[in-house]
């Protein structure tokens, strides 16, 4: 036992040991990691630089897409460099370094993602009050108790996990540290714990969902009484953007975190670990930018600026 617990560092198997085409694929998430980062780069800048952006909606919008692009950079990059150095090793501390990011981010983003459904009831369900009930401080309370609450997450789970006993094998069967994958490797028994993972994963995904659920109805009733068509269309397109990444965003984290472990393998977790990971920080600029008129007009008005740009310093 000593031999492997004098050892300060973990085996990432990784995606690309499961892959015919390791070469292909490493070139693949290379470029879905540059579309991601610049995707949500944009939208930022689109909101920061365009004052009808300025509203709570897309200010929710902008940190969400600050949260992607941290999200994405917490395993994309050493998965890349490991492949290209051929070095699948990462220490103890930066594993749990990688470990407190993910778990962090993840959480911070499951409360935004109620906080912006809340956000869409107060427009659509009492819109007289909207500019009272969303004013700048309640917004900057909102985001604040995401990213402090969601860090709660990381700073409960992290430490522990990092200071089970690993006696055994230390090749994590992921291609990050994920806890469910690096509490598999102690030979301690970690039952409780992961009993209350569970516990907290469930509240940390129940609780969001029952805001969501909630607000989604009250918007689906008002929008049917609705007299305008026009009305309807717009509170419907706006509230199906928000919707579709939900549904995407939960729907992995939901199979990861809630279903049981009979349902689950290596291979498999991998699989709903790069759709969640690597695939939605991609979509969600797509989400927003494509079907949002809003973020269209702002990124033509920005194109115009930057083609006359010349013209005038001429």
């Amino acid at each position: 036992m000593s031999n492997y617990t004098g050892q300060s560092y973990f085996t990432l198997v990784g995606l690309f040991s499961q892959s015919k085409h390791p070469a292909l694929l490493a070139v693949v998430i290379f470029v879905v990691f540059l579309m991601s980062l610049s995707g949500n780069a944009l939208l930022i800048l689109l909101i920061l630089s365009d004052t009808h952006l300025h509203t709570p909606m897309y200010f929710f919008i902008s940190q969400l897409s600050l949260m992607d692009m941290m999200y994405i950079s917490v395993t994309v990059p050493k998965m890349l460099m490991d492949r290209v150095l051929g070095n699948h090793k990462i220490s103890a501390a930066a594993c749990g370094m990688q470990m407190f990011l993910y778990m962090s981010l993840g959480g911070s983003e499951f409360l935004l993602l109620a906080a912006m459904s809340y956000d869409r009831y107060v427009a659509i369900c009492h819109p007289l009050r909207y500019p009272v009930l969303m004013n700048h401080r309640v917004c900057l309370l909102l985001i604040s108790t995401c990213w402090i609450l969601g860090s709660l997450d990381g700073f409960m789970f992290t430490p522990v996990t990092m200071t089970f006993p690993f006696c055994g094998s230390r090749e994590i069967h992921h291609f990050f540290c994920e806890a469910p994958a690096v509490t598999k490797l102690s030979c301690s028994d970690t039952w409780l714990y992961e009993t209350l993972m569970y516990v907290c994963c469930v509240l940390m995904i129940l609780i969001p969902v029952t805001v969501i659920s909630g607000s989604y109805s009250s918007i689906l009733l008002t929008v049917l009484r609705m007299n305008s068509a026009e009305g309807r269309k717009k509170a419907l397109a706006t509230c199906s953007s928000h919707m579709t990444v939900v549904t995407l965003f939960y729907g992995a984290a939901i199979y990861t975190y809630i279903f049981p472990a009979s349902l689950h393998s290596p291979e498999k977790d991998m699989v709903v670990s790069v759709f969640y990971t690597i695939l939605t920080p991609l979509l969600n600029p797509l989400i927003y930018s494509l079907r949002n008129k809003n973020v269209t007009e702002a990124m033509k008005k920005l194109l115009g600026i930057r083609l006359h740009f010349p013209e005038t310093v001429k």
